[in-house]
């Protein structure tokens, strides 16, 4: 694709997907999934990928090194990492683990000098301990945008119930039908080909008897439908449409990787975050990504990366953002895409005015795009919200008001802790490994213009 190559990176916003795992089952109306756990494989694949990431942006020979960025010992100032731990249980968490083994190696370095002369290296011959900011679904939306939306699972519905659909599923009724010998008691209504596709997918890759029964064409086939099906599902024909969600919501996480970047006094160059298939999906659907792509418009692989590069014009002017995709082991280096349908790279500012205007800012923004009053983290806000009405127009007598007051601030002043909890604005213990730099993703548009 057509680029600029003469200008500076600045910084890069890294979105991972996890490696290889054992199977598991998604409910195909709300995609409530059930756990899994990595295999070595996946392991081994996230682990390729920070070496090659580290290939890139921590070695000083390469042109698209991070400027200042150590290349040796871990330096907790310079980067951003949250994972997903609640789609597919920990399997994202543990991969993003892998990709940060990549990208800052064991290295006898990493040690201490006692006060007595004897100097103790790392276990593992210098391992590096990265710390990973641990994102829980039911405390926060950012990153399973999906997840118990009520509004989403009715756009999922409507998907199943619309006219293409049911002309899908009466032209691959043939071949579905054809599945039952593979599938071992599973649905084969196209409903369920999610769960068909990685069912199949996992046995291909891990079951020497599965893979030799199974007819040449079969698994690309049934790759192509769980393609059509998932893309459907995580996308909208709006960018800010319901069927986006994925994407909307993990923007502010985007936005806030560039402001951090951006940031004159503490810049931080490098943000990573590990996540499901399901927002790449959004991602390239909102940015054009997939139309000018059909190929994209699916489920990316295992390991897969995209890499949104920030640089500065050797020209000067306002900073600019490459869009740079790997899929997974079946590309061997990072590919440059045109999105937001234009050419080339694409200036900062245009890419805050395309997206800024649909992202989920807050749980609260959340709560009431998924319409959702009942599950954590909107029930306290709804609680918290019914009480403060209560309150505005309470009718007690003067003699119960002593008592009854007392215990109202009470009631108040716990509510108002919880809200501020499940809003990010207070921490009770610590969930995450470490807190999020990120700033207001709308103190961007200050400083789109350094």
């Amino acid at each position: 694709m057509s680029q600029d190559t003469d200008n500076e990176i600045l910084g890069v916003v890294l979105l991972v997907r996890h490696g290889d795992r054992q199977g598991f089952y998604q409910n195909p109306e709300t995609y409530t999934a059930t756990g899994t756990v990595i295999t070595p494989l996946g392991n081994q694949q996230e682990y390729m990928l920070g070496s090659y990431l580290r290939s890139l942006y921590l070695n000083q020979s390469s042109p698209s090194y991070l400027p200042g960025m150590s290349t040796g010992l871990f330096n907790p100032a310079q980067v951003f990492i949250q994972a997903d731990c609640g789609d597919e249980g920990g399997v994202i968490y543990d991969s993003c683990v892998s990709v940060t083994q990549g990208l800052w190696p064991a290295t006898p370095s990493n040690n201490v000098t006692l006060a007595n002369g004897t100097t103790i290296t790392a276990p593992l011959g210098g391992y590096q301990y990265v710390p990973i900011d641990a994102v829980d679904p039911s405390l926060s939306p950012i990153l399973e945008g999906f997840t118990n939306c009520n509004t989403f699972n009715t756009h999922t519905t409507d998907f199943y119930n619309s006219s293409i659909f049911q002309e899908m599923a009466e032209q691959s009724a043939p071949f579905l039908d054809s599945l039952p010998p593979y599938l071992n008691g599973r649905s084969v209504q196209l409903e369920n080909m999610w769960n068909i596709f990685d069912f199949m997918n996992v046995n291909n890759i891990h079951n020497a008897t599965f893979a030799e029964a199974l007819p040449p064409t079969y698994m690309a086939q049934v790759q192509a439908l769980a393609n059509w099906h998932e893309y459907n599902v995580f996308s909208d024909q709006s960018i800010g449409g319901i069927g986006n969600i994925a994407g909307t919501a993990i923007l502010p996480s985007i936005l806030g990787g560039f402001a951090n970047i951006m940031n004159s006094t503490n810049p931080v160059p490098l943000s990573i975050t590990a996540i499901s298939y399901k927002p790449f999906i959004s991602l390239f659907n909102m940015t054009g990504v997939a139309s000018a792509n059909p190929s994209l418009a699916g489920i990316v692989n295992y390991a897969a990366a995209v890499a949104l590069e920030l640089r500065q014009p050797s020209g000067g002017g306002e900073p600019v953002i490459r869009f740079n995709f790997k899929n997974g082991t079946s590309d061997a280096a990072f590919v440059t895409y045109n999105f937001l349908n234009l050419t080339g790279d694409v200036p900062l500012s245009a890419f805050i005015d395309a997206v800024a205007p649909v992202a989920v800012n807050t749980t609260a923004d959340w709560c009431s795009v998924c319409a959702n009053t009942q599950d954590m983290p909107c029930s306290p806000l709804a609680l918290a919200t019914a009480q403060g009405e209560a309150a505005a127009r309470p009718k007690i007598s003067p003699a119960g008001a002593g008592v009854l007051g007392a215990g109202l601030t009470l009631a108040v002043v716990v509510l108002m802790g919880i809200t501020l909890v499940f809003l990010g604005l207070l921490t009770i213990g610590k969930f995450g490994r470490r807190r999020s730099k990120h700033p207001n993703a709308l103190m961007l548009k200050d400083t789109s213009s350094m």
